[in-house]
């Protein structure tokens, strides 16, 4: 048995912020933490970003283990007992706690064909074999057309490869930009070499030798020599969920990351909390919510009894182009564009009712306080009233509605 004052299931980005908040405030109380994966905690971003532009591969180690912590890696927990506060992983070993982090992630959403053959890209080993892949072979498949699709199709295509994107939307990002520019993200891949069959899916995936055959149903047939996919992710509730947890999309937590059990935490991409700017209950599978309330987590663990009141904002590279984010971002939301330069420079406003509830950044950086500051006002608002609010130019406000297509 091995007792923590504080334990952590999960080794990832949240953990690491967690743990740098308990020491802010607990600087000796014994850690520890449990993760699925086997390699120390690493950034995560740059596997689909920084990585495939030279950013040397020793900058992604967060450094957890130099904050007198006990890593227990490559081991699941299975179960957990909130009244006893004990847990055991599915090697046996068993532990206490004083507080608990249920840190647990997401996984990625799978298909009912193609086996191990298939990288479902999320982790570092992902990354790894992706690339021993690339060194190897020209033609790669990627499957889905949303954040993870659009980014790994960019960083493969960058890298001299030939690249087939199949989504079933009609464009790249359809749900969450405007028709207008989602419609002219197609084109500007294909401009970029990149071979796009929207509205279509994989239907059978055979490997033959090193090289996949590959199906739609659309009928198309042809050969690949690696096959990604970024089909979204769904979060790791079980063990909450087996525990008597409340959960529903996540694990539902209150402002100071508390859980409905007793001196358990929760934070990160699995964790459904309550956003104060929105109102309402949300989910956040980004970076910065993942560093934000890992960190508020960690301090209300260690006694610090602190609202999260964090706008969590996100980011994304394609290619020359880059966006920031905040809020809800949804095409079925109205959409007000305010463009510099079109579908090159801009801002989208995405509004409820009259009320900001995203925002858009495009190609534009240094925002995001003042974006998340204008979610925060009342309104109502009407598209005249945003021109130029995030910058100063004179050009019109463009009005789109959110089911129009180009």
């Amino acid at each position: 048995m091995k007792p923590y004052k504080f334990l952590i299931v999960g080794s990832g980005m949240t953990a690491d912020a967690a743990v740098r908040g308990i020491r802010e405030l607990d600087p000796y109380g014994s850690i520890g933490i449990i993760g699925a994966e086997t390699d120390i905690p690493y950034a995560r971003p740059p596997l689909s970003k920084g990585m495939w532009k030279g950013r040397p591969f020793e900058k992604i180690w967060l450094g957890t283990g130099k904050l007198n912590v006990d890593l227990h890696l490559g081991r699941q927990v299975t179960v957990l007992d909130p009244a006893a506060k004990y847990v055991r992983d599915d090697q046996g070993d068993e532990y206490t706690y004083d507080k608990l982090l249920l840190a647990t992630g997401s996984s990625p959403v799978r298909l009912p064909i193609g086996g191990e053959g298939i990288i479902y890209y999320r982790t570092l080993q992902d990354y790894q074999r992706l690339v021993a892949l690339a060194e190897q072979g020209r033609r790669f498949l990627v499957i889905g057309a949303g954040f993870i699709g659009s980014e790994i199709a960019a960083a493969l295509r960058a890298s001299g490869k030939q690249v087939t994107m199949i989504f079933r939307d009609r464009s790249i990002g359809e749900n969450i930009f405007p028709p207008e520019l989602s419609h002219f993200l197609n084109d500007f891949y294909r401009r970029k070499g990149v071979e796009l069959m929207p509205g279509d899916e994989v239907t059978g995936l055979e490997r033959t030798g090193s090289s996949f055959k590959v199906q739609s149903r659309g009928g198309r047939t042809f050969e690949v020599d690696g096959v990604v996919a970024g089909l979204g992710v769904r979060p790791n509730v079980e063990l909450a969920k087996s525990a008597g947890l409340k959960v529903e999309d996540g694990i539902l937590v209150d402002d100071h990351q508390r859980t409905s059990a007793p001196d358990i935490f929760s934070a990160g991409d699995v964790a459904m909390f309550p956003h104060k700017v929105l109102g309402r209950l949300i989910r956040v599978e980004h970076e910065d919510n993942a560093l934000k309330m890992g960190r508020q987590a960690g301090r209300n663990m260690a006694g610090a009894d602190e609202v999260y009141t964090h706008t969590p904002f996100f980011y994304s590279d394609l290619f020359e182009l880059g966006y920031e984010a905040v809020g809800e971002l949804s095409s079925k939301l109205e959409m007000v564009a305010d463009w510099q330069e079109p579908f090159e420079k801009g801002v989208v406003y995405y509004l409820e009712d009259g009320r900001v509830r995203g925002v858009l950044l495009w190609n534009v950086w240094k925002k995001i306080k003042e974006a998340a500051d204008l979610m925060a006002e009342p309104g109502p608002f009407k598209a005249a009233e945003l021109k130029g609010r995030l910058w100063k130019n004179d050009q019109a406000v463009s009005i789109v509605a959110s089911d129009a297509i180009p």
